[in-house]
C-alpha cells in the first residue's frame, strides 16, 4: 500500500524529518502532538491548559486526515509526571467518547511541556 504524507496548516510544523502523520490504507498514524501554537510558541501555563490544547492539536491532525478523536483506535499519552495521571484521565473524557482507544501512558522527560500524545485512527474505507 502507499502511504500518503498528512501536514494540516493548522498545527506547528515538525521539529524535524518527519510528518504529522501518514495515512495508509484505513490506518492513519499520528506523531505527537504537543501544547503549542502553530508559531510554535508554548501554550498553556498548567498541565490542565497544556492537556487540551494537545488534544485540541490531536484532532486538527487527525481531521486534516479525514477523520477525528473518535476514529482514534490506540493512544499513547507521555507525561512529564505520572502525578497528573488522574487529571489526564478526567480532561480526555472531555474529548473522548466510549469506546475509548487503547492506550499506553507512560512519565517521559518532555523538555520544558508537560504533555505529548501520540495516535492511531482507522478511517472506514470509502
Amino acid at each position: 500500500m502507499k502511504k500518503h504524507g498528512i501536514v494540516p496548516s493548522n498545527v506547528p510544523a515538525p521539529v524535524g524529518p518527519y510528518s504529522p502523520a501518514i495515512r495508509v490504507g484505513d490506518l492513519v498514524f499520528l506523531a505527537g502532538q504537543g501544547p503549542f501554537a502553530t508559531d510554535g510558541s508554548l501554550v498553556g501555563a498548567t498541565f490542565a491548559e497544556q492537556t487540551r490544547q494537545t488534544f485540541r492539536n490531536l484532532a486538527a491532525v487527525a481531521e486534516a486526515a479525514g477523520g477525528s478523536l473518535s476514529d482514534i483506535v490506540r493512544m499513547g499519552a507521555y507525561l512529564d509526571d505520572l502525578a497528573n495521571f488522574e487529571e489526564f484521565n478526567q480532561i480526555a473524557r472531555e474529548f473522548l467518547d466510549e469506546p475509548f482507544p487503547a492506550r499506553t501512558t507512560i512519565q517521559a522527560d518532555l523538555l520544558g511541556f508537560e504533555i505529548e500524545i501520540d495516535a492511531i485512527l482507522h478511517l472506514a474505507s470509502d
